[in-house]
């Protein structure tokens, strides 16, 4: 897949971030804010409408560590995935502290929500390590529904009418929301090593899968779409010669919001945009200095945010006070992302 280098000299770190790892960063589907949770029991709402830095717009302190947050819909709320297995709702317009709305047997590791143009709430999703993803209405106690999983849920993504879910021992799990309480089938992931990151294709036609192994999949969920299915090596260093590289973890997968062109970011500090039609990479960009955790393109993919932090692949002791903590800005130029062929939509 290709080579140019882009540059960082002009992303700017957003002004106060967490004090400990950023799990997951989720931009409002309608307006340039930005949901940061973390590991220090807090999911913070930044408005980057104003300043290039952000301004903090809120707090919401949780129990334990938050490891997923996401918005709704329409922007006015924002669900967040706790450590003690509960899951909160945050409503920006209330002026009131985040309520819980969901709870497991074990840590809830990813959240989305799933709404129609016709419901007037939002169904939360959680999924857990408890081997389970339940649904929530969010006016009621208990779920409408619980899918039962081969395994514990690493990563999870929901787009239009398609929830993917993967799981431990490289499941994954595909739901069709028009049946939401079966899974429509169960798949292996197309790579060797343990699952770090899926997320939906825009078109929900598939998910892009990433791994501990330096390489990201794309698996389409029409059997008949199949043969464009593809693995890919990434985040590896091959300067030690042809013999000798260095594998990274693959932690997060974006979208670019208007082109479907897509982004990889790892353990190894770097970002890259890639052209899935053309197999091609447009931009490969310098290290940052330390793991990328999280990324995200704003609704309009002007802004493209990623989180600079501990990624826990060496455990707990290698998490010393001074590993950086960031969320950075990086100013899209359309030019970084636009295919080289665009295919029609």
């Amino acid at each position: 897949m290709g080579s140019n280098l882009g540059s960082i000299s002009k992303d700017v770190n957003l002004a106060n971030p967490p004090s400990d790892s950023v799990s997951e960063l989720s931009w409002s589907p309608v307006a340039n804010y930005l949901a940061v949770s973390s590991w220090d029991q807090t999911v913070r709402i930044y408005d980057a409408s104003q300043s290039v830095t952000g301004e903090g717009k809120a707090l919401f302190n949780f129990p334990a560590p938050v490891l997923s947050c996401a918005f709704s819909h329409d922007g006015a709320k924002v669900l967040g995935g706790a450590a003690d297995g509960s899951a909160r709702l945050m409503d920006l317009g209330a002026g009131r502290e985040a309520q819980q709305v969901a709870a497991h047997d074990a840590p809830v590791r990813c959240v989305r929500f799933f709404g129609n143009p016709g419901m007037r709430d939002p169904i939360a999703v959680t999924g857990s390590w408890d081997q389970t993803v339940k649904y929530w209405d969010l006016r009621q106690d208990r779920p409408l529904a619980t899918l039962q999983c081969q395994e514990r849920v690493y990563a999870m993504d929901l787009c239009q009418n398609l929830l993917v879910v993967a799981t431990a021992e490289r499941h994954v799990h595909i739901v069709q929301l028009s049946n939401p309480g079966q899974i429509y089938k169960t798949v292996t992931s197309p790579l060797k090593h343990q699952t770090r990151t899926v997320t939906c294709i825009p078109d929900a036609s598939g998910f892009a899968i990433g791994s501990t192994e330096g390489r990201t999949g794309f698996h389409y969920v029409d059997e008949s779409n199949s043969s464009q299915n593809f693995t890919f090596r990434c985040h590896r260093d091959m300067s030690g010669g042809k013999n000798t590289q260095d594998v990274f973890a693959v932690n997060d997968v974006s979208f670019h919001p208007k082109y479907y062109t897509f982004s990889t970011a790892g353990a190894d500090g770097t970002f890259a945009f890639w052209d899935k039609d053309a197999h091609h990479r447009l931009k490969a960009f310098p290290s940052v200095g330390a793991s990328i955790t999280s990324t995200g393109f704003n609704h309009d993919g002007s802004i493209f945010a990623y989180a600079v932090s501990y990624d826990w692949s060496k455990g707990f002791r290698f998490n010393t006070p001074d590993h950086p903590t960031r969320v950075v800005f990086h100013p899209v130029d359309d030019a970084e992302c636009k295919p080289k062929n665009p295919v029609k939509r």
